[in-house]
């Protein structure tokens, strides 16, 4: 019998788990059923992902360096990496800020809607916005270049937060054993290559139990949804980030696929989809970025190189689909709560969320932290993000898969630029 491909394992657990939520959810019981039964085990996959994260960077980071020739190729993949970074994430917040001021989503919330919500959520967003301000009035304007280098690498190995760190640590090793003669760093780079084989087979043993942890995520989501109807009432302002996510995706990086390097868009794609969805189940980058790494490796063919260069960077640096839904939901939270923002004040929208996104990469809450710092800097306030508090986690998902489509799509030209 044909075994099914990973990415429709992960499809069918995705939908199941989408059906036994709804089913549970009938029972008086069935909520907390899910909860104490069911949710552990997809708590218990992220961990996994996670736990093997640092790991896989560390191993893989060190390696895809040593194994360049000179450090000049470093600083040129190094360069094109940034500037193709910056210049998605720019075009992925004017799209935003085009698409909400066509759309006016704030003109669909009612005023009895916008009061019940700041009623249900403005306790648990008063309290998050006044964590993240803490840590923000303590950062100074080069609190973030400070960020990226550790004074203690096994206290920054212990968090996945400090995920910049872990990536300057593993490329200074790298650069030190291009300058050393190969023959003191010979032995070392025997230990790499093991070490990065048995943590890419620690990969395949976790990827084994990926259907499962996606069900139980995806039923764990839909008991503990909110009510449906304040979905309704938000349903423009999702459609309206989903709407530029989907350009995104689909428009602005298949016309980047297409037109520089020699690959098809349905073939990127068709490769990529099972990071995607493991991307939309755990809502989080970090910790799908082994299976990233694995399904650029294996079904895009990128060289190791490159893809264990690019992606790390990318998971903590590159936030497409978060910068286009920063822009989309500070707009929209100032459209609901009455602001009228001039030309020049969205358009510092373009600067902030950008500068933001790589800014608050080594922070811990780095979506809300962007979020509160796009919101500050056009005079709105941060408690408004109590209107978007209860639809945050089905566009968190499918916002993450962006993030990772879009980190893919940089590792393929890279490949392609490494072999002209």
């Amino acid at each position: 019998m044909k075994k099914i491909a990973l990415h429709w394992q992960i499809l069918i657990g995705i939908v199941g788990g989408i059906l036994v939520g709804f089913l549970c959810i009938q029972f008086a019981v069935g909520k907390e059923f899910v909860i104490d039964w069911i949710k552990p085990f997809g708590t218990i996959f992220i961990n996994l992902l996670k736990l093997i994260a640092i790991p896989l960077i560390i191993v893989s980071l060190i390696k895809g360096v040593s194994d360049l020739k000179d450090t000049t190729q470093l600083s040129g993949l190094g360069l094109r990496t940034l500037g193709l970074y910056l210049l998605t994430t720019i075009i992925a917040v004017t799209l935003g800020l085009g698409l909400v001021n066509l759309v006016q989503p704030g003109g669909f919330l009612s005023n009895e809607t916008r009061e019940e919500m700041l009623r249900s959520f403005g306790g648990v967003v008063d309290e998050k916005v006044e964590e993240v301000t803490a840590i923000e009035e303590m950062r100074g304007p080069l609190q973030p270049l400070v960020d990226i280098v550790p004074e203690n690498i096994f206290e920054s190995a212990s968090a996945n937060s400090n995920m910049l760190q872990i990536i300057f640590f593993s490329i200074i090793v790298g650069i030190a054993m291009i300058l050393l003669p190969f023959n003191q760093v010979e032995a070392f780079k025997r230990i790499m290559d093991s070490g990065n084989a048995i943590v890419l087979k620690i990969v395949d043993i976790i990827m084994f139990f990926s259907p499962y942890g996606v069900f139980a995520l995806m039923a764990a989501l839909v008991a503990e949804a909110p009510s449906l109807d304040v979905f309704k009432a938000l349903g423009v302002y999702s459609l309206t980030v989903v709407a530029g996510l989907l350009i995104i995706v689909y428009g602005v990086y298949s016309l980047f696929i297409y037109f520089f390097s020699h690959m098809s868009p349905v073939q990127f794609f068709k490769g990529i989809f099972p990071a995607q969805l493991l991307g939309f189940s755990t809502s989080s980058s970090a910790a799908t970025l082994p299976v990233t790494m694995e399904c650029t490796e294996k079904n895009l063919k990128v060289r190791k190189d490159v893809l264990s260069f690019v992606l790390p960077i990318g998971a903590t640096v590159n936030m497409d689909g978060t910068c286009l839904y920063q822009a989309v939901a500070a707009i929209f939270i100032a459209q609901v709560m009455g602001y009228d923002l001039s030309t020049a004040e969205q358009l510092s929208v373009i600067v902030t969320a950008t500068l933001a996104s790589i800014g608050a990469a080594a922070v811990p809450g780095a979506g809300l932290l962007m979020l509160v710092i796009v919101l500050e800097s056009i005079g709105v306030s941060p408690a408004g993000i109590a209107l978007i508090f209860a639809v945050d986690r089905p566009l968190d998902m499918l916002r993450t898969s962006v993030n990772i489509t879009g980190d893919a799509m940089v590792a393929v030209l890279m490949n392609k630029y490494g072999k002209e």
